[in-house]
């Protein structure tokens, strides 16, 4: 088997074993300077091992919302069927739906991307699905995450440059002399 590169996240926060060959990995990364937390199904199987594209990232507004829907849910569930908890908008035609589903007699919690862009309506791939035992553990996990991206924003503005000082926009030659007012 070819060696797969390791995966390293700027932050590890922590682990869920889901089955004998997968768990799901809580962590903080960045893309392109902006920092995001990640909730990541990752596999360990005789022809790879890795992260896979089961997943789903927040930025810190739509963390912060999650947090917020999660912790008022009681220790035990409460529902025996699949019920909504929240829509968190991403951006146009993108929600993160917050969830509580039963598959196979077994309760968790489901955030799942929600498309609707006119040309497709339904459940993205994007998402994981936490057993609703592991909530709270969960919860502590998503907490850390958040005071992790805030640490991150508030360190990135503190040590980046002020913008350099803007120039007066050029005006169109009308041939007659400036008014007091645009000066």
């Amino acid at each position: 088997m070819p060696e797969t590169p390791e995966f390293k996240p700027l932050a590890m926060v922590g682990s869920l074993t889901t089955s004998d060959t997968s768990e799901l990995r809580f962590y903080v990364d960045e893309y392109r300077g902006y920092p995001y937390a990640s909730i990541r199904t990752f596999v360990s199987r005789d022809n790879y091992s890795g992260p896979t594209k089961a997943g789903i990232t927040m930025n810190p507004p739509v963390l912060e919302k999650v947090i917020e829907t999660l912790g008022k849910l009681p220790p035990e569930p409460q529902a025996n069927e699949d019920t909504e908890l929240a829509r968190i908008p991403r951006k146009s035609g993108l929600e993160l739906i917050v969830r509580i589903t039963i598959y196979r007699d077994s309760t968790g919690l489901d955030l799942r991307e929600w498309v609707d862009d006119g040309t497709y309506k339904g459940w993205s791939k994007r998402g994981v699905r936490i057993p609703y035992g592991d909530m709270k553990k969960s919860l502590d996990y998503l907490k850390e995450m958040l005071g992790l991206l805030k640490d991150r924003t508030a360190s990135a503005k503190a040590s980046s440059p002020s913008p350099a000082p803007q120039k007066p926009r050029a005006r169109k030659a009308t041939g007659e002399a400036p008014s007091q007012k645009d000066d």
